[in-house]
């Protein structure tokens, strides 16, 4: 959960509103065994700058300060917090651990892999349990684990192969902005924090094979699919750099364009057609991801500038045109891949790639069977879907959606 003041998110959640709390089954937590108690650890991952004194810092002069005086388009710190802390040392025993891992950044994505300070030989995986929205259908073991801002991953490391003394790095090789921007700094942005084996025992029961049989097969929503929509994410180019960022063109002021009927199953193609990746994450539906496919991103931009001209003029005014939905078919190229294991689940954000198609399921009712909510949700003010690399998200990235009872 965090701060979501429009306009100013970014600098609130930054200083500190924003945390994440917990829902349990306690009937599902006891049948599966998993790690418990001193063994379940929560781990809020955020980058952060700091001034001689230790105060936050964050950045007043825009980037395209002529247009924009105090917006910068991202927001990546030197200096790498969890829970608060910077750089920290957690003290486990040989065993399984459960860590709740939440990226809390502005605009970081994290891709993260356990590494052997000594030897730099790679360290235990992660074997992830969970998403967004609750369990896995299976465990999916991952040497390497990458979480986009706003995401959340469920995951059990095991140190019991490993002896008192050992100690692991856990090391950032996302760059930024993802995932073709700078690498990171193996001495700053590039480690995480230490991981220290001591004496002991820690959980050391295996895990189940199976978490959640309603996933087995996966895309599980066996509903109807009621509408397709094409939706895309934009940047506006101006003088001397981005503008803004778009979700169909259209500013977070207009008219509502999605609407859901409850109890439906909507399949959104989110096509990206920026340079840089997105975390796409909606309030209140969950979803399930379908595939990734890339697209002729050319031929489509050409195609889609012909019915959408975006003009921006030397002071960088836009003038944006009544978004008109391009069908993104005839342009996808090469196979569609589906979910990969640790993605084959319930979620509300979503990794959307440049150069690709990211189509999910949206079902606007319950996990699970799709039931109504225990609400009305066509009560005002309604919902939203946004970007939550939050410089995106205060400057346009973000738009309203209703779901109809």
């Amino acid at each position: 959960y965090h701060d979501h003041a429009l306009g100013i998110t970014r600098l609130n959640v930054y200083m500190g509103l924003a945390g994440f709390y917990i829902v349990r089954d306690p009937a599902t937590e006891t049948a599966l065994g998993l790690p418990s108690g001193e063994f379940e650890i929560p781990l809020v991952i955020q980058d952060r700058l700091f001034d001689i004194n230790g105060q936050l810092v964050y950045p007043v002069g825009g980037d395209n300060p002529t247009i924009h005086p105090f917006w910068v388009p991202e927001f990546f710190g030197d200096t790498m917090l969890v829970n608060g802390a910077v750089w920290p040392v957690l003290d486990v025993k040989p065993g399984k651990y459960r860590f709740r891992i939440l990226n809390g950044s502005n605009a970081r994505f994290y891709e993260m892999q356990m590494q052997n300070k000594t030897s730099n030989a790679a360290g235990p995986v992660f074997t992830q349990i969970g998403t967004d929205g609750g369990y896995l259908g299976a465990p999916a073991p991952m040497q390497r684990l990458i979480i986009a801002p706003g995401e959340r991953c469920d995951v059990v490391i095991d140190f019991s192969a490993y002896a008192p003394g050992t100690e692991f790095i856990l090391r950032n090789f996302g760059r930024s902005p993802y995932p073709k921007g700078v690498t990171p700094n193996p001495q700053t942005d590039g480690q995480i924090m230490k991981f220290r084996v001591v004496a002991g025992v820690a959980h050391t029961a295996p895990l189940p094979n199976v978490l959640n049989p309603s996933l087995t097969a996966f895309p599980s929503i066996g509903a109807t699919i009621t509408r397709t929509r094409t939706l895309t994410l934009n940047e506006i180019m101006g003088p001397g750099g981005p503008i803004e960022a778009l979700l169909n063109l259209t500013k977070w002021g207009d008219a509502v364009s999605e609407i859901i009927d409850e109890g439906t199953t909507e399949m959104w193609r989110i096509v990206n057609l920026t340079g840089d990746g997105h975390p796409i994450h909606t309030h209140l539906t969950q979803f399930q991801l379908v595939s990734r496919q890339r697209y002729n991103v050319n031929n489509y931009t050409k195609a889609f500038d012909a019915v959408n001209p975006v003009t921006v003029d030397a002071n960088g005014n836009i003038t944006l045109p009544t978004y008109t939905e391009v069908d993104v078919t005839p342009f996808l190229q090469g196979p569609a891949f589906p979910a990969p294991a640790n993605e084959r689940g319930w979620k509300d954000t979503i990794r959307t790639m440049p150069g690709e198609v990211t189509t999910i399921l949206v079902r606007a009712g319950q996990i699970g069977d799709g039931s109504p909510y225990p609400f009305d949700p066509s009560a005002a003010p309604g919902y939203v879907w946004h970007c939550h690399v939050l410089e995106h998200e205060d400057n346009e990235m973000m738009r309203p959606y209703s779901v109809n009872r």
